[in-house]
């Protein structure tokens, strides 16, 4: 069985076609995120050290680190990137133990990346494309690590998922080449909108089932991509997620954390409820509220992602006996899956 070893200085996490799937915590990237990304330039690391942790808490396995900020006081990442990546994945391996992901689009981050991270590391990403190739391939040759293969090349991202197939295929065997296993590429075969393409499950599920039979190589997918711009999306993704493993997809890099409820969510709650003529204790905090009135968490905690995919875990007998799915469910636990009530509403009167 085809197995892809992603290491940290103490811990080992495995993607493989038996093995529980692999959960890739994408939190720690700015894109997106303009008050992350203003941190970052002022060299204040608190919501980087919030977010390892949380995701940690959460499950994740693997922890990507992206360090691309364009600094207003200097746009050129070449020079900015390198010095931030090395500084994130130095921090962050001091605060958790598991294996990272060095992300990025700029060579030379990469390698900083590599070079401050203890163990062994997955690297993301290569494409296709010729240069990213010549550029990519020698790193991930010189610090033997596995590395992220995205079907795409100089073409652009293709709709057939045929030619993404042979995408994949050319960066496998470019990869031979240099020495490089088929067990250390990890494919992302490009999950497509289902709102702008409505075979977009289809094309992936019949992709990964490809990509494991014919080249007998792991499978990841940026898993947010699915339900993009359409309502509900943690309702898609969790039925995505399981589909995806049981046509043999083995990792996706996504956010295993349920973000807080915000404290505005919380006041109009209470002032329904007060309206509503429903007395609450007196001592009642707002986490010891929200889980009552099934809000959710004030703070962060597995997302219902991560539920879905413990349990096609389980059913796929890669959670053997259960013993993961029975700890994250059947008692309380730090990231608040199956906290208590407190003050239970026991003082109430309409």
């Amino acid at each position: 069985m085809t197995r892809t070893v992603v290491e940290s200085k103490t811990k080992t996490a495995i993607l493989g076609f038996d093995e529980p799937f692999c959960v890739i915590g994408e939190r720690i990237n700015p894109t997106g995120r303009k008050k992350l990304a203003a941190e970052l330039e002022a060299g204040d690391f608190s919501t980087v050290e919030k977010d390892a942790l949380a995701q940690v808490m959460a499950g994740a396995s693997i922890l990507d680190i992206n360090a691309g900020v364009v600094y207003n006081s200097n746009p050129n990442p070449n020079e900015t990137e390198p010095p931030l990546m090395a500084k994130i994945v130095a921090m962050v391996q001091k605060l958790v133990d598991v294996p990272l992901c060095i992300d990025s689009s700029v060579p030379g981050a990469l390698e900083a990346g590599l070079a401050a991270a203890e163990g062994r590391p997955l690297l993301n990403s290569v494409t296709g494309e010729e240069d990213r190739l010549e550029l990519v391939l020698p790193l991930v040759k010189k610090y033997n690590v596995p590395v992220v293969a995205i079907s795409n090349d100089d073409t652009g991202i293709s709709e057939d998922p045929d030619v993404r197939f042979a995408v994949a295929k050319k960066i496998v065997e470019r990869a031979a080449d240099f020495g490089i296993p088929a067990h250390d590429i990890v494919v992302d075969p490009l999950v497509m909108p289902i709102g702008a393409m409505g075979t977009a499950g289809l094309q992936v599920f019949a992709l990964v089932r490809r990509l494991r039979e014919e080249l007998g190589v792991n499978t990841t997918c940026g898993a947010s991509n699915i339900s993009f711009g359409l309502p509900n999306r943690h309702g898609i993704n969790n039925a995505f997620l399981p589909m995806a493993m049981g046509a043999g997809m083995t990792s996706a890099i996504m956010n295993p954390v349920a973000l807080p409820i915000t404290q505005k969510k919380i006041a109009e709650k209470r002032a329904f409820v007060e309206a509503s003529g429903i007395i609450l204790p007196e001592d009642m905090d707002d986490e010891a509220f929200v889980i009552m009135f099934g809000m959710g968490s004030t703070l962060p905690r597995s997302g219902s992602e991560m539920t879905a995919i413990r349990a096609a875990n389980f059913l796929t007998n890669n959670d053997p006996h259960g013993g993961e799915w029975i700890r994250t469910n059947a008692a309380p636990s730090a990231d608040g899956e199956g906290r208590g009530r407190r003050g239970g509403g026991r003082r109430r009167r309409g």
